[in-house]
């Protein structure tokens, strides 16, 4: 198991301060997550000329992920993605959640205000890994219920990085976690990942709207520039003349999940590659569906790690989740926490070098 070390990351404008907690493996990879946001700052490994190299897009202290609107590296929820109208049913009862996205701040994104990305967890090193934990009251972002919530970081020698994430409720509510870094193969600093390659493991997709809203219709991924199947090149059809592309400025889609779980319960979700570096990202999950986000929106104006600007499309985003939109397609998988009960995910996040 990987050592932990802890540090400062700065303050808050209210003045709490931020924790930096760094996981060290044998290889001397490190993975560095913050208190604030739960969120994934930094994980460097060895390229295939034994390099290092970070993969993730961050900020250097706490005020730029304060400032950031990108919930980049973030634990978002309580419902990660879109719903429409900001409403939900549970038990016959009607809620309205915060409305924080859409053409006319329509919909729900995100677990609305604050989001579970920007609130201050705690942190604390355990034999299994760092536990960081965040209470969410009643009625936060519209919400039923006191909620309770895990989440659990760990680092292997094999350069598995696993997050497992745990929370309760004292009503019945919407659960929905997932983690939003930004990845870029060839290292933060490096340009558009548009040469880097894609495959995911889904035969269909949840087609979504110019709100990004699915439907509810699943529609197969072969014969449009959806099938991404086999290892394809990022930047290969992300601009094609297809509604999906054109009505997300790119790849900002749900794909549903095809492979059968493993014995841990985790389905090989996808797999990304630079020829650049040698290095491989592969990603696998509990959850039945998988957002995979090209950075359509970035556009220059984040200020990151080493005063690097984040420019359009220079990280990409693999979402493990429910299908968006979920509570209003009762043949979608449903993200219903019932009270008392534990929900639990797990995404793994591997890196090797070929």
């Amino acid at each position: 198991m990987a050592e932990i070390r802890k540090e400062a990351f700065g303050r808050l404008s209210d003045g709490r301060e931020a924790a930096l907690y760094t996981l060290r493996n044998a290889q001397g990879a490190e993975a560095s997550v913050t208190t604030y946001g739960a969120r994934l700052v930094r994980w460097q490994t060895k390229d295939r000329a034994g390099k290092p190299v970070d993969v993730v897009l961050g900020y250097d202290s706490v005020a730029g992920y304060e400032t950031d609107d990108t919930s980049m590296g973030g634990v978002v929820g309580r419902h990660a993605n879109r719903i429409a109208g900001g409403k939900v049913t549970i038990g016959g009862r009607t809620y309205q959640l915060d409305l924080n996205t859409g053409s006319h701040n329509q919909n729900h994104i995100h677990g609305g205000n604050p989001g579970f990305h920007n609130k201050l967890w705690q942190g604390e090193i355990t034999d299994a890994g760092l536990k960081l934990t965040l209470e969410s009251p009643d009625g936060e972002g519209g919400y039923p219920g006191n909620m309770e919530v895990t989440v659990l970081y760990s680092l292997s020698d094999a350069d598995e990085l696993s997050i497992r994430y745990e929370a309760v409720s004292d009503q019945d509510t919407i659960c929905n976690l997932t983690n939003h870094t930004y990845f870029n193969l060839d290292g933060f600093q490096a340009p558009p990942v548009l040469d880097q390659t894609i495959q995911i493991f889904a035969d269909t997709y949840t087609w979504a709207d110019s709100e990004s809203l699915p439907d509810g219709r699943i529609l197969g991924v072969a014969g449009t520039p959806m099938d991404l199947r086999q290892p394809t090149r990022i930047g290969a059809h992300i601009d094609d003349d297809f509604d999906e592309l054109q009505m997300g400025l790119g790849y900002d889609h749900n794909w549903v999940l095809s492979a059968a779980p493993d014995a841990r319960g985790l389905r090989k979700a996808a797999c990304a590659a630079s020829a650049k570096t040698g290095l491989t990202l592969t990603c696998y999950t509990t959850q039945p569906g998988l957002q995979f986000y090209t950075g359509n929106y970035l556009d220059g104006t984040h200020v990151g790690k080493e005063g690097v600007r984040f420019e359009r499309r220079t990280g990409f985003c693999l979402e493990t989740q429910f299908f968006p939109n979920a509570p209003a397609h009762p043949e979608f998988p449903q993200p219903l926490l019932k009270k008392g009960d534990t929900w639990r995910a797990q995404t793994v996040y591997v890196l090797g070098a070929e």
